[in-house]
């Protein structure tokens, strides 16, 4: 299995098991949200992958970015969102189908309010450095 998809397969298990995740999106986390999602929720966000291969061995860096979205609970609730985030993947020990993962490190985190002026939007992302089994 490609190491992103199988990456973000084991980080989606991870956030969905989570019960202080879950008891503050409701379990709403989506790869692509249906137009009348409830709020608050999180996304898969963008992602990008690296060839990171040393000697013989594949290996791929990847970068993770994750976005709640949230309305009434304002930029306090975007920020309780991605604390949950953070504490279920910064350092996690995920299983990778077909590869192991060497890393996962928290990078950064920014919330805004978006353009209706009533939704927040944070967005949290990762590093992670996978190699093939």
């Amino acid at each position: 299995m490609n190491a992103d998809i199988a990456l973000q397969k084991a980080v989606y298990a991870a956030l969905a098991a989570d019960a202080a995740l879950a008891a503050l999106v409701a379990t709403r986390i989506h790869d692509n949200p249906p137009d009348d999602v409830a709020l608050p929720y999180l996304t898969l966000g963008e992602s990008e992958m690296r060839d990171w291969s040393v000697g013989e061995g594949a290996g791929a860096e990847h970068r993770l970015a994750f976005r709640a979205f949230t309305r009434g609970g304002g930029r306090t609730q975007a920020k309780a969102i991605l604390g949950a985030v953070r504490a279920v993947l910064h350092d996690a020990a995920l299983t990778i189908e077909g590869h192991a993962l060497v890393n996962l490190r928290f990078l950064d985190a920014d919330t805004r309010r978006e353009a209706d002026g009533t939704t927040w939007r944070g967005t949290i992302r990762f590093r992670a450095v996978t190699e093939q089994t």
